[in-house]
């Protein structure tokens, strides 16, 4: 039903939601266009945005309005208030900045990494912040503080992170919570859990289970790659743990017992068409969340907190998990969050493995960096030279820039390359030469690490084993 039929009721929008939101997964399953899809989404979206207008409230899948009193929330704030979408699948929006995370920050209930934590985690580890969390990259967390009570007092934690083997190829933006991850291990002395979630990708994704399995080995090494220590490292393919563990499936199994279908509908939109795979698997996600999920670690200790650095668009799976904790004794995961790295061509999506000009790829040499940003990175620049010189180009725009604020170390450096570029003084095309000089090294150093993982290191690292730390 097309969103702006003035007639259409509350119930008829909520029934046109279901059905549009049943389209776009078909079509993700069925692995559609992108721009099939993006069109598909947007038009959820501009339903939702009616929904929200007629009701006062954003809609939810499990609560089909009743009888509806008329409300005066007509204006463009609720529009607005529903520009950005995000969810595990799908992160969208219609600004060239990107994401919103303030409102982000507000809709997830999350809380912003201040100044004020930022000094805090200086002081526990005594290491300067990661420029991540300097920039806000690292921008929203759950529970830091407490985890830092923790640490403080002598307390354990360990780290548990995850990679979803779609494609055998990582991008750049993959790299984003390894490399912070890697630094958390490095200055809080952790262990850490590395999730390869192969039976997600089987269950949502036109694959067979040995490419699946496949594609989680590939990517393990590329993971291993950024540095992490073998002896405090434990990385998992679910296809092949939870065989070997009896601790991590049960914690699944308790998981799955406390959480109803109505709420994984209402958290991650499935529907009766879905398939029980999908609809169970948020229990596996959650469940390295609990350290006796990982006996030959933890032994039965259930008392260890977890702190999960991941992108926000995974924030849904742990909300979840935070839920149940303490239904099933357990502690609460706390969390820190990070933005979305920006596609070549712009802020308004996330990258995908499937359009290989969308992103810097971990296997592509010097000249196809040099080729993608030149060609493909969206400028925040002006249509003439003369124009530039005269208002300057935009950094909050600019894919180029944005890319730098990720992967270039020295602050001074970047603020100067900020003031030039806004100013006028430098030009799009001398931006996109300072990224490639940054980018080009980085890869190709990437690459000389990945070439020594062997088969038999990325097996050392995929064994069930003991881990080495300072526990208590």
């Amino acid at each position: 039903m097309p969103n702006s039929e003035p007639c259409a009721s509350p119930l008829e929008l909520f029934n046109s939601i279901a059905t549009q939101g049943e389209l776009v997964r078909s079509l993700k399953a069925g692995n559609a266009s992108k721009d099939e899809i993006d069109s598909a989404v947007k038009m959820l979206l501009s339903l939702k945005m009616s929904y929200k207008a007629a009701m006062g409230e954003d809609y939810k899948a499990d609560c089909p309005p009743g009888n509806p009193a008329p409300t005066s929330n007509h204006g463009p704030d609720a529009a607005e208030a529903e520009e950005d979408f995000v969810d595990p699948w799908t992160v969208q929006t219609s600004s060239a900045k990107g994401i919103d995370y303030d409102k982000l920050i507000v809709r997830f209930g999350s809380s912003k990494i201040d100044k004020e934590l930022i000094n805090r985690i200086e002081r526990a580890t005594g290491q300067r912040p990661h420029r991540f969390l300097r920039r806000g990259i690292f921008f929203s967390h759950r529970d830091m503080n407490q985890v830092l009570d923790a640490y403080e007092n002598k307390k354990p934690f360990y780290l548990y992170t995850g990679r979803g083997p779609s494609s055998e190829a990582m991008h750049v933006g993959h790299l984003i919570p390894f490399i912070f991850t890697k630094w958390l291990q490095d200055v809080f002395n952790v262990p850490l859990v590395i999730q390869m979630t192969d039976d997600e990708k089987y269950l949502w994704k036109d694959l067979t289970l040995d490419q699946a399995y496949g594609y989680a080995v590939e990517n393990a090494k590329d993971i291993i790659a950024c540095g992490f220590d073998i002896n405090k490292t434990f990385i998992f393919s679910d296809l092949d743990y939870m065989g070997m563990s009896s601790g991590f499936y049960k914690n699944v199994v308790k998981i799955q017992k406390h959480v109803t279908f109505n709420q994984v509908k209402g958290i991650f939109g499935f529907t009766d068409s879905d398939s029980i795979g999908k609809i169970s698997f948020p229990a596996i996600q959650a469940a390295p969340s609990f350290s006796n999920s990982f006996p030959q670690i933890f032994q039965d200790r259930t008392d260890i907190q977890c702190l999960i650095p991941c992108a926000i668009d995974q924030d849904p799976y742990f909300r979840m998990t935070r839920d149940v904790a303490p239904r099933i004794g357990y502690p609460k995961p706390a969390l820190l969050h990070s933005t979305f790295f920006p596609a070549l061509q712009g802020a308004q999506t996330k990258m995908s493995a499937s359009d290989p000009n969308s992103s810097i790829f971990l296997t592509d040499t010097a000249k196809q960096i040099k080729t993608k940003v030149n060609k493909h990175a969206f400028s925040g620049g002006r249509d003439t030279i003369e124009e530039h010189r005269q208002f300057g180009g935009n950094c909050d725009v600019d894919v180029s820039f944005m890319y730098l604020t990720f992967f270039l170390e020295d602050d001074d450096k970047l603020e100067q390359i900020r003031k030039d570029y806004t100013s006028g003084n430098m030009l799009t095309g001398e931006l996109k030469k300072v990224l490639i000089e940054v980018l080009q090294p980085l890869i190709a150093e990437h690459q000389a690490r990945r070439k020594e993982v062997t088969d038999e290191i990325a097996k050392q690292f995929m064994t069930p084993r003991e881990l080495s730390f300072d526990f208590q």
